[in-house]
């Protein structure tokens, strides 16, 4: 064979090499993808489905703890951040379930979120999905925990106040009884006894009140309501206990304005504003109140010439029965529950409270409401006739 019969069968056999090279490359590439899609191919599609369902946090993990799936719950709680759980309270309990094969249910208190402000108390259930993945899913107890917090605390505390005017009633009946050949000690007695009648009354009836406002339909048949009235009606109310004491109620100008509400709600508002002011002022001085627009809101100010409040105490008093000086309030008759009705009534309203006080120089609290929107004008009547 000639020089050129050599060159092309060697080019012939480099082809055939090249091609067979391809051939494999491409089966390779084929077994390759293959195996990938089935090692990335995930969660089946109708898992997907109902995650996006559930209302409640709910995660899918595979064996190595990364999320293949998740709820928007659980992103929104802050337990999936970067395709991995936030709290290793969580991983551990995909862990034992893994391990171990059954299902597992926890009650956790973890840090709120990866910064970790606050905290949140979580009812976890974890179990195999499969042979390859976990489901976790959590139910977020932090309010309802907090809620039986505050009903037992709430019971605790209203039953130690009525244990104080029922025991004086008992008492001061057993006085009178006892006195009956002594008409003056009958007659202090009674006076007592009508005190502390009241007392309880108050008590009762500021329980009544926060209950009606913590209720779901607190606020039945809103309309608008026009602030000046309100501050007015709550102004009134208040003048026998104001001029017993010489203290000056004084208001300035009230702009014309309104907000959507019921008007008696937020007449208890005021109401137990002034009432606070006029119990924690010295005898012949002034409350001041005040009202003003600004920013789509209107505010009512209520301002004495008290004692004052410690800074540490100003996140307490709107607390049920909190007070910042017992016996103060016991002496006035303060019941504890006046600034805990402010709170939630200006809630129910979409609005807020807050509180300006030093030791010393008095305090002032200011009720912030949004405006009611401006009443459209009724259309001009045009009355056809004789000119």
């Amino acid at each position: 064979m000639d020089s050129t019969g050599l060159v092309l069968l060697s080019a012939a056999l480099g082809l055939i090499v090249g091609a067979g090279f391809v051939v494999l490359l491409n089966l390779a590439s084929g077994r390759g993808s293959h195996a990938a899609s089935v090692a990335s191919s995930g969660v089946p599609d109708g898992v997907r489905h109902m995650l996006d369902a559930l209302e409640s946090p709910a995660v899918v993990l595979d064996a190595s703890n990364n999320v293949a799936a998740a709820s928007p719950a659980a992103y929104a709680a802050a337990l999936v951040w970067d395709d991995r759980l936030v709290h290793a309270e969580l991983a551990g309990l995909v862990d034992d379930v893994r391990s171990g094969g059954e299902t597992l249910t926890r009650e956790l208190e973890l840090a709120r979120g990866p910064l970790g402000h606050g905290s949140v108390i979580l009812h976890a259930r974890a179990a195999g999905l499969g042979s390859r993945y976990v489901l976790l899913l959590a139910d977020d107890r932090t309010e309802s925990v907090r809620l039986d917090e505050v009903r037992r605390d709430f019971i605790a505390n209203i039953s130690h106040e009525l244990k104080t005017p029922i025991a004086s009633l008992a008492l001061l009946s057993e006085a009178i009884e006892g006195s009956a050949a002594d008409p003056e000690r009958v007659r202090r007695f009674a006076e007592h006894l009508a005190d502390e009648t009241q007392r309880l009354k108050r008590i009762t009836e500021d329980v009544i009140e926060l209950s009606r406002l913590q209720s779901a339909n607190a606020l039945t048949d809103p309309s608008r309501v026009d602030v000046a009235a309100v501050v007015a009606a709550a102004i009134e109310a208040n003048g026998v206990a104001a001029s017993a004491r010489n203290i000056s109620l004084v208001a300035g100008r009230i702009p014309e304005t309104a907000v959507y509400g019921v008007e008696r709600v937020l007449v208890a508002a005021v109401h137990n504003l002034i009432v606070n002011a006029i119990q924690h002022s010295p005898d012949d001085s002034r409350v001041g109140i005040g009202v003003k627009a600004a920013d789509g809101a209107i505010e009512i100010a209520v301002t004495d010439q008290g004692e004052g409040i410690p800074e540490h105490e100003h996140s307490r008093i709107f607390e049920r029965f909190y007070r910042v000086d017992p016996a103060r309030s016991r002496q006035t008759g303060g019941t504890g529950l006046g600034l805990s009705i402010v709170k939630h009534a200006v809630q129910e309203h979409g609005g807020q409270v807050s509180v300006w006080s030093k030791p010393g120089e008095g305090s002032t609290f200011t009720i912030r409401l949004p405006l009611a929107a401006a009443a459209p004008r009724p259309a001009a009547t045009v009355i056809e006739g004789d000119a």
